[in-house]
């Protein structure tokens, strides 16, 4: 900055003002100092500049997994509310592991941000409450008893109710749910799916699974081999919508047409579900509205206007689209 200060003519104080984005900033000024670090090929170390100045203008995103484009459509909202208040964004992923988890989050922390908010993590509780004690927290679609970590989720087990509702109203009777394991917001989604099932006299099916493709078509082929083609589920509840395009690959690549022989259906509403080769039916949960609470909510913390906690628990709704259909007369249930 002493370089750029004196290549520009100016005070060190002036170029602080002008890199900071300043309007008590001349345009000649500016434009001189800009120029001079072009010149010299100054870039701000925002690490240095938050030490200096006690304050940070850098927020960490760590996401459960990089390929879902949940997140990825989380993220994209995530950093425009953050450049639009003057804050970047470092992102890391903990690839639905608690170790990698943990090291990504110790990895955020040591960037000492302004505040750090967790898409859907798996690591421990604890960890995240240590987390908690060096900055402000959010937690998007995981919940905690904290009164330091503030959470955004979607009611899950009203949203599996949807699918189930929907399956069962289009006269399905024998529906699996492939769930999601351990990830967070799974047991709230299988208790859905178990509660819904029962309250319409069916007996429920749940085909342990995971948030991803290849647990999609795991699962499916796990059905194929115990039930025969005539007891085979014709609904599948997928966990999510990577989980369900896995199941869609696994059933065609079986014969099987989706959604003539098995309706799916998916929960996230992603971009991809909507492509129109796929028009998967599926749970939405509002990635706008979920990334504009988690960062209004981390905000308030940064900015010391709130202590108490905050739990947002949205609504989700059914989009209906083209992997369900009615139970076939013809062949009674059955896919052929």
């Amino acid at each position: 900055m002493e370089d750029v200060a004196a290549r520009a003519g100016v005070s060190r104080a002036l170029v602080s003002l002008v890199m900071r984005n300043s309007p008590k900033v001349s345009d000649a000024r500016r434009a001189a100092v800009l120029r001079a670090a072009e010149e010299l090929g100054y870039q701000p170390h925002v690490m240095a500049r938050s030490l200096a100045s006690r304050t940070s203008t850098v927020l960490g995103v760590m996401v459960n997994d990089l390929r879902n484009a949940f997140f990825a459509d989380i993220v994209e909202e995530l950093d425009s509310a953050a450049q639009a208040a003057g804050f970047d964004l470092i992102l890391n992923t903990g690839g639905r592991s608690p170790t990698r988890e943990w090291n990504a989050l110790h990895n955020l922390l040591s960037f000492r941000p302004a505040g750090i908010i967790l898409l859907s993590p798996v690591v421990p509780a604890a960890s995240i409450q240590i987390a908690a004690k060096q900055c402000p927290v959010v937690l998007v679609s995981r919940t905690i008893r904290s009164s330091t970590v503030d959470t955004v989720n979607d009611d899950g087990e009203a949203g599996s109710a949807l699918a189930v509702d929907h399956l069962a109203g289009l006269g399905h009777r024998r529906i699996a749910h492939l769930d999601g394991g351990g990830a967070a917001g799974a047991a709230q989604r299988r208790r859905g799916f178990e509660a819904a099932m029962r309250k319409h006299g069916l007996e429920p099916i749940v085909v342990r699974s995971e948030h991803t493709d290849i647990g999609g078509e795991t699962a499916v082929r796990e059905l194929l081999a115990t039930y025969s083609r005539a007891d085979l589920p014709t609904g599948l509840v997928s966990g999510n919508d990577f989980n369900a395009v896995g199941a869609i690959s696994a059933l065609e690549e079986a014969g099987l047409r989706v959604p003539e022989d098995v309706s799916v259906v998916g929960y996230d509403n992603t971009s991809l579900a909507a492509l129109r080769h796929l028009s998967l039916t599926t749970v939405d949960q509002s990635r706008t509205d979920m990334a504009r609470l988690a960062f209004a909510a981390l905000l308030e913390r940064v900015r010391g206007e709130r202590t108490e906690p905050v739990r947002h628990l949205l609504h989700p709704s059914l989009v209906v689209r083209a992997t369900t259909t009615e139970v076939s007369a013809a062949t009674g249930g059955a896919p052929r």
